[in-house]
């Protein structure tokens, strides 16, 4: 081959190895643009769950101290309740110690009125707060009853509640404090 064809050759080479070296930094150019974009990517998916971590202890915090404050103050709406009694209460006390001799019976009635005022008060507000007393009429059952003792008669069927020495209370579904009963043998 001539000098020529050998230069043209050559040449030839010389530019596909620039294209080639081009190529190969059009690559690795397109090969890192790539990767920051990954990167980059990287960073939002993690800035993200980063947040949304930050989002869910403060979510956990606020839940736990909610929950908190609702056990420390769940019987708020009854000490509310219950202080209407103690101001019932309160005027009793006042209106005994304003007593003297000239007054006693009547201020003695007021009292007896009085008393069973706030009795029939302390009622309703037990029975706003699902409290209620157990019925103790009939059958003993060992669910809602204790039995104190025994007693002989004639009158009740063996097992049956003669009397009453203690009401027992239920708070909605449970037993808040049983019933002391006596029972016929």
């Amino acid at each position: 081959m001539s000098e020529k064809q050998d230069e043209m050759l050559s040449d030839e080479a010389t530019e596909e190895q620039k294209m080639e070296t081009g190529s190969a930094e059009e690559n690795a150019e397109a090969g890192d643009t790539s990767l920051e974009a990954m990167e980059q990517e990287l960073a939002e998916w993690k800035d993200k769950y980063l947040r949304a971590h930050a989002d869910f202890e403060n979510t956990k915090k606020r839940l736990e101290r909610d929950k908190s404050s609702a056990v420390s103050y769940a019987n708020e709406s009854f000490a509310m309740d219950i202080l209407a009694v103690i101001d019932s209460f309160e005027q009793a006390l006042t209106s005994i110690e304003g007593a003297d001799e000239a007054n006693a019976s009547e201020v003695l009635e007021k009292m007896k009125e009085g008393v069973y005022l706030t009795y029939e008060q302390l009622k309703k507000v037990l029975e706003k707060n699902y409290i209620k007393e157990i019925n103790c009429e009939g059958a003993f059952d060992p669910n809602l009853h204790q039995a104190i003792m025994q007693i002989e008669s004639d009158e009740h069927e063996s097992g049956q509640i003669v009397q009453t020495l203690q009401k027992g209370y239920t708070i909605k579904d449970r037993v808040l404090r049983p019933s002391m009963v006596s029972t016929s043998k």
